[in-house]
């Protein structure tokens, strides 16, 4: 039995992971629940879970949680974060968490020496360096959960000894595919929220629409499987079958399929290093008789190519991407900014904040902290 902490329980990886443990009660239990804002969600899962400690960061609405569990542990505050994952019942971290607040929990639960299941891309995207060097200083698996490192972690298993020449992170190309920026110019949010394959959370969806969903995965990719900025191509694959490739250095690739569906990773990555039977759809080859590649259009998704700037130059520039970003994605959801102003402030708040070529975990927090109110102060003059 895996006892199980889950930061993030009510946004859609969360969600989908009490469908797995639900499916395989035999194996898993729930020992924290954490959310933002949805109470009433939260609630209803720890009434069905009974965790040992349920978290709102969301202060407003502690009382009301704390009034519907009286018979759990209800904290509140995003330091409420750091109390989950060093839980010493705890076997088994999900981040799942959106966006940089995720940092500190993610360090935390390594330096209490928690395997981690990593469905918060932010923070290798923030401070990939530090998390992984302090993961292999405490001997802490982090598994990936998103489908595409999940893909590569797959791919690589028994290959340890077998360099990688390559990886290719496959991209749907989201709702905008083949559009150019005359197009782009004019999109609205409930356009943009058309994923064509997934089902995600608001920011994620828009980041996909962007491209910057894919350049923050390349981020990422970088840290998890010590790669150099020219190993890491980026192709489209409307169909989001392959869900990433592995080329070695004798020319053989690998790659993992599988039908759309984000609870194959949740899965493999609770699982882990086993490979639990599941009642999930399964892939017919006869319904995609073709499958198409082409190469990601980073003249018209600028967001991609901000991206790759940031990982080649590293120190805190990838920090700052991913702060101003989802500042413009929130102004974006809000009608506040254009789709194209988004990588117009994106852009400018690289070029003026502070680079750090070696950035320690305050000068993270710092550097994230100062570009929100710059980007903030750039989308209130977009208007």
């Amino acid at each position: 039995m895996k006892n199980i902490s889950i930061l993030g329980s009510t946004g859609s990886i969360g969600t989908q992971a009490l469908d797995v443990i639900r499916a395989n009660p035999n194996l898993y239990r729930v020992n924290a629940l954490t959310a933002q804002n949805n109470a009433d969600l939260l609630i209803k899962q720890a009434l069905e879970f009974k965790p040992s400690m349920v978290v709102i960061t969301c202060e407003d609405h502690y009382q009301k949680v704390k009034n519907a569990l009286p018979f759990i542990e209800v904290l509140c505050g995003e330091d409420a974060l750091i109390a989950v994952v060093e839980l010493p019942q705890t076997d088994f971290v999900l981040t799942a968490i959106m966006g940089a607040v995720g940092l500190k929990p993610t360090i935390a639960a390594i330096i209490a020496k928690k395997d981690i299941g990593l469905a918060n891309k932010e923070t290798l995207v923030v401070a990939g360096e530090m998390v992984m060097q302090l993961a292999k200083k405490n001997g802490v698996k982090i598994i990936p959960v998103d489908s595409e490192h999940s893909a590569i972690f797959q791919c690589l298993v028994g290959e340890e000894q077998n360099p990688i020449e390559k990886i290719y992170l496959t991209a749907s190309g989201g709702p905008f595919r083949g559009k150019n920026v005359d197009f782009l110019a004019t999109v609205t949010k409930k356009e943009a929220l058309k994923h064509p394959n997934w089902v995600m959370g608001a920011k994620i969806t828009i980041d996909s629409a962007s491209l910057m969903n894919k350049g923050l995965e390349a981020i990422e990719a970088k840290w998890l499987f010590d790669l150099a900025t020219n190993q890491i191509e980026v192709v489209v694959h409307p169909q989001s079958i392959i869900h990433s490739i592995v080329q070695f250095t004798d020319g053989s690739m690998k790659a993992q399929m599988g039908v759309p569906d984000m609870k194959l990773p949740i899965h493999y990555a609770l699982a882990y290093p086993k490979r639990v039977k599941s009642d999930f759809e399964r892939f017919n080859f006869l319904k995609y008789p073709a499958f198409t590649f082409s190469e990601a259009d980073t003249k018209s998704f600028r967001n991609l190519e901000l991206a790759f700037i940031a990982m080649e130059k590293g120190g805190n520039l990838p920090c700052i991407l991913n702060a101003a970003n989802e500042i413009v994605v929130e102004a974006f959801l809000q009608d506040k900014i254009g789709f194209l102003q988004m990588s117009d402030v994106i852009e400018e708040c690289m070029g003026t904040m502070q680079f750090i070529a070696q950035p320690t975990l305050n000068n993270y927090l710092e550097t994230d902290a100062h570009t929100r109110i710059f980007a903030n102060q750039l989308v209130t003059k977009q208007n």
